[in-house]
């Protein structure tokens, strides 16, 4: 054998040394999933949980000013252009889930949401100085550069730090948090837009002005949460895990005033520094093909539905309803209401019912309204007011379903996937189902015909109706179950 084949396996050989280390036994998940609820959990639920706000609250806004673009002393967008602006929107999400998914795998979480706050960030407050349509959908791609990547790093950790008979809830309830910043965003638009306010070309640079602002608190209280215990000992930071578990149990303990409980359960690892592409691929192809069938069919779904109505909602108003455009936003503020009481009043059934039931039902039953609300919108039966009620009703099931796409994602997957894993079903989801439904419906509004934007209704409620029958057949019940034995550790087996 030469000499410079001789070196490449030493150091093939060193970095498998160092890739690969003796197994050990932990107990960190049994140690996290056995905690009481605490401030602790409630400091992690606002710190990460709180970005949804404001994703909500900007993105209501987008929805708003719509009407406001068109006009020509703003950016003088057409119904098409600003579809177009939200697929760009859409369109950054999902290139920023798969980096960002990627290296939160790699690198950790803490380190990741971070940086992608600090790109949402950097997204919106240019968003506010747009003078263009292509400057105002290249700002928008990158805001969702960086809220793609937010899902995936936000959801891991969470996922990670809460105790099992709290995860459902917790996750359904963050997720749908996003509507209270549409409430806000709603609100805030019917100031912001006011002409007797501000002028027509300043208030809504002010509206993405003031939610960019308020990131800045957000990461100062980012700096309390801690990196995910599991994710730090399945890639050979044993040290630091056990420093990072021993740190969350002296807060618990001091949040609660009593001792905790002893752990119930040993789990033995293989600690990697990283796990390679094609082992995670063959895991989510493989062994879990019929879950990643599962996880794409209810993302497509809430995806299409979500874009489909909320990039075009406020030109639906104007064009067909007769709404001022300055004046949809109230409109909005109660549709967004009702989309996070759904998630609000039903997250507690997901661990006490099951994931099982409560996401078949919830996808059903948005669809099947849905469904009606089509016909009726066809037959030109609504009033602005009865139209927005009707979608009140059906955002209150589909909201908690869209929810609990993103729990599904997140929790029936192995640890060292799980990021990459809601970032892939995230971004082919929003790719296929969510990126082509502002376009399209940009496009039927400007149509003008009201059975042609009824027909795209009922294509929404029939995804939505595959997507019930999808988690009838394949779902997982996950409820009040540890993630580890949900879906085996990759570092669990040789």
């Amino acid at each position: 054998m030469s000499s410079a084949a001789q070196d490449l396996l030493r150091l093939a050989s060193r970095e498998r040394f160092h890739n690969e280390q003796a197994p050990i036994i932990t107990d960190i998940p049994a140690r996290l999933d056995r905690l009481p609820w605490s401030r602790f959990h409630l400091l992690v639920v606002v710190a990460l949980g709180i970005t949804w706000i404001l994703d909500g609250l900007e993105v209501t806004i987008v929805g708003a000013i719509g009407p406001v673009l068109q006009n020509p002393l703003t950016l003088g967008l057409s119904a098409g252009e600003i579809g177009g602006a939200g697929s760009a929107y859409v369109t950054g999400a999902v290139v920023g889930a798969m980096v960002f998914g990627w290296l939160t795998d790699r690198f950790g979480r803490r380190l990741v949401f971070y940086v992608t706050l600090v790109v949402y960030l950097v997204g919106v407050l240019l968003t506010a100085t747009s003078w263009s349509f292509w400057s105002f959908a290249a700002f928008r791609a990158i805001t969702g550069f960086g809220i793609g990547g937010e899902y995936a790093a936000i959801n891991s950790a969470i996922d990670e730090l809460m105790p099992a008979r709290y995860r459902g809830r917790i996750d359904i309830v963050v997720n749908g948090s996003f509507w209270l910043g549409a409430v806000a965003g709603s609100g805030a638009s019917l100031i912001f837009l006011d002409p007797n306010v501000f002028a027509p070309n300043v208030g809504w640079r002010l509206a993405f002005a003031v939610g960019g602002i308020l990131c800045l608190g957000i990461l100062l209280m980012r700096r309390h949460v801690p990196e995910s215990p599991r994710w730090l000992v399945t890639h050979g930071w044993g040290r630091q895990a056990d420093a990072t578990i021993a740190d969350i149990e002296q807060r618990v303990r001091a949040d609660t005033g009593r001792e905790l409980e002893p752990p119930q359960g040993c789990l033995e690892v293989h600690p990697r520094r990283s796990f390679g592409f094609d082992l995670i691929v063959h895991a989510m192809l493989g062994k879990y093909r019929s879950r990643s069938m599962l996880a794409l069919a209810l993302m497509i779904a809430q995806a299409f539905l979500f874009n489909a109505v909320f990039f075009s909602y406020a030109l639906v108003l104007v064009r067909f309803q007769g709404v001022p455009g300055e004046g949809t936003g109230l409109h909005l503020v109660t549709l967004a209401a009702s989309n996070f009481l759904g998630p609000l009043l039903l997250a507690h059934f997901f661990d006490t019912i099951g994931r099982r039931i409560m996401i078949t039902a919830t996808y059903a039953i948005g669809g099947v309204l849905l469904l009606a609300t089509a016909l009726a919108f066809g037959l030109n039966a609504f009033t602005a007011w009865t139209q927005t009620l009707a979608w009140m009703l059906i955002f209150f099931f589909a909201s908690a379903a869209a929810s609990s796409a993103y729990l599904t994602a997140s929790e029936i997957f192995p640890l060292e996937t799980r990021a990459l894993a809601i970032a892939t079903f995230y971004a082919l989801g929003t790719a296929i189902g969510g990126t082509a439904a502002p376009l399209l419906f940009g496009y039927l509004v400007q149509a003008g015909s009201p059975w042609a934007l009824s027909a795209g209704y009922a294509f929404a409620a029939g995804l939505m109706l595959l997507a019930a029958v999808a988690e009838l057949k394949f779902g997982i019940d996950a409820e009040m179950r540890s993630l580890e034995s949900i879906a085996d550790p990759l570092s669990s087996a040789r």
